[in-house]
This record gives C-alpha cells, sequence and structure tokens, in this order.
C-alpha cells in the first residue's frame, strides 16, 4: 500500500480537471480525495496499492484534454486508515 500527495500546477482549474481525478482514482479503486488550492494549484491525494498510485500519477500527468499540466510535485505520506472512497473537496 501506498499514500501520496500531489500538487499539479498549470491549466488545472475551471477545465474539469477535478472530475478526470475523480473518475481516475474510482476506476483504480484508489482512497483519498482532489481539491482546488486558492493559489491556481490543483491537490490531490491518492492511496491504496502502489502500482495504481503509480498509474494515477501517470493519468495526472496528462490530465483532461482542455487542462495543460505543467508540474506535478509528488511527495509520498503515512497512510490514513481512515481514508475510504474518492471525494472532490471544495
Amino acid at each position: 500500500m501506498k499514500a501520496t500527495r500531489l500538487l499539479i500546477s498549470g491549466i488545472v482549474q475551471g477545465v474539469g480537471f477535478r472530475y478526470f481525478t475523480f473518475r481516475a482514482a474510482r476506476e483504480l479503486e484508489l482512497c483519498g480525495y482532489v481539491r482546488n488550492l486558492r493559489d491556481g494549484r490543483v491537490e490531490a491525494v491518492a492511496s491504496g496499492k502502489a502500482e495504481a498510485v503509480e498509474a494515477f500519477m501517470r493519468r495526472v500527468r496528462q490530465g483532461p484534454g482542455a487542462a495543460q499540466v505543467r508540474e506535478v510535485q509528488a511527495s509520498e505520506i503515512d497512510l490514513d486508515d481512515e481514508m475510504s472512497g474518492f471525494e472532490i473537496r471544495g
């Protein structure tokens, strides 16, 4: 099991990025969340099988068609046993 926090920058707000991320995480059976940050970036936290988290990161780097992902900063975090499902937050 692996948990990762991603900070995604570029044109990632107002282009369906959170919904794209949500769908990818659900398909890969990951837990966590995605949300817009005030500085224009998107934050995503994903936990699950290591291979699924790696696949998720590859998808996030591509993003939906209208997005332009400039940079993805990834950092491993401690697993949160309380986390279940994947959600879109404010």
